[in-house]
């Protein structure tokens, strides 16, 4: 067919290059093979999982597309399902909400979908059901889109699943939590917080190694005793999680009530010595017990194993020589020595565990070297600066627990 020549420059303007059949040759549409576009539509189908459906209310005929007999497991010898019967072949529970569906679309001429579960060979599966009412020339009918979701809804319940146990895995960490908040109160009050004695300024950090209660085997004391004296006192026990745990809390609180015998710090650690090695065999433990005037300045201590502490006085550290003392748990025959010395206003005495020095690439004495650098800069007021000094050294060690108990005679 050859269209009109343009007659305006208007006209012309629409066809730039002239006339459609100046310059080419229209070639007229093939109709589509039919087993072409069948194949097209049942590949479609497939990838979809879709099929097609109609039911003749009049004749009681029936069609479906390969993909609906795949869905039901049905052999299309069988033929294709009346609709009076296809709520029947649905799980029992689902069959209520499919009976109501094919009564509103052939009873009330309402399209309407629903959800049900059939057994394919024995596997169940989920099918969506799309059905609309048709009445044309005289002709009624039901024509149905069905779909097989039992992908997607199994993917929701999975997804469902993992979301519950998301929420109880986060419940039960709440709790746990609250436990170990409970448990670390029980066993060591107020960690952290400021200690509130007199005539000194007393600061802690506690940093535990991967443990969720907060605590490890790292322990420190602060404590005013009966006669006006303050014994401070820091520990560590060998090991890591809730064994480590267990034994550091027998430990603390057995030197609680062991200080308030009066006795000197070298006296505390043998009785410490003797219930680790009498009552608790497989455990090992270093520990530094001091006994401090908060009036005269007097501070004697006595040590197990345990780094000495540092002494920060006009702006220069040092770390004090220790007295003899072996580790708890090593043996009952070698006698712990006592210490001395007296601090002055302004002094600061800091204790630590060996979580504060040591490294893994590191030397201890290194360690300790940078330790006393930053305790030089904490001044006579230290809440401000521990954690400061322990980022200073190296930070936590994610393989040991780290303990820091500061001490400050205010000038």
């Amino acid at each position: 067919m050859t269209l009109p020549a343009p007659s305006t420059i208007a006209e012309k303007a629409r066809w730039p290059h002239g006339e459609p059949g100046e310059h080419m040759a229209v070639k007229p549409q093939e109709p589509r093979e039919p087993h072409l576009l069948a194949a097209r539509l049942a590949h479609a189908e497939r990838l979809g999982d879709l099929g097609w459906a109609e039911w003749d209310l009049r004749t009681g005929e029936a069609a479906w597309s390969d993909q609906v007999y795949a869905m039901f497991g049905r052999d299309p010898v069988d033929g294709p399902i009346p609709l009076r019967d296809l709520a029947g072949h649905a799980e029992t529970v689902d069959r209520p909400g499919l009976d109501r569906l094919l009564w509103s679309v052939v009873r009330r001429a309402v399209p309407g979908e629903a959800e049900f579960r059939v057994r394919r060979h024995g596997e169940l599966r989920h099918l969506r059901a799309v059905l609309d009412p048709v009445v044309s020339g005289g002709r009624a009918a039901v024509h149905g889109v069905l779909q097989d979701i039992t992908l997607r809804r199994r993917a929701e319940r999975i997804m469902s699943d993992s979301r519950d146990m998301l929420l109880r895995v986060r419940e039960q960490a709440a709790e746990e939590h609250h436990l170990s908040v409970e448990l670390r109160e029980a066993i060591m009050p107020g960690l952290d917080e400021a200690i509130d004695l007199p005539h000194v300024r007393v600061a802690v950090r506690y940093v535990a190694a991967g443990v969720e209660s907060g605590l490890g085997g790292d322990w420190y004391d602060a404590v005013r005793l009966p006669d006006g004296g303050i014994q401070l006192a820091i520990g560590d026990v060998a090991g890591h999680g809730m064994p480590a745990l267990a034994q550091m809390a027998q430990l603390r609180h057995a030197l609680v009530g062991l200080a308030m015998t009066g006795h000197s710090p070298d006296r505390l650690l043998t009785w410490l010595n003797d219930l680790v090695l009498r009552r608790m065999p497989e455990t090992t433990a270093t520990a530094a017990v001091g006994r401090l005037d908060p009036v005269g300045g007097m501070f004697t201590w006595a040590q197990a194993g345990h780094p000495a502490p540092i002494l920060v006085r006009e702006g220069r550290a040092v770390q004090l020589d220790p007295p003899a003392g072996v580790l708890l748990g090593a043996t009952d025959d070698e006698p712990y020595g006592l210490a001395a010395f007296r601090l002055r206003a302004g002094d600061l005495l800091l204790l630590f565990t060996d979580g504060l020095v040591e490294r893994r690439a590191r030397d201890i004495d290194e360690g300790v070297a940078l330790a006393m650098e930053a305790a030089a800069l904490l001044g006579t007021d230290p809440e401000g600066g521990l954690d400061r000094l322990i980022e200073t050294v190296g930070g936590p060690d994610p393989e040991d627990d780290t303990c820091v108990l500061a001490v400050a005679l205010p000038g």
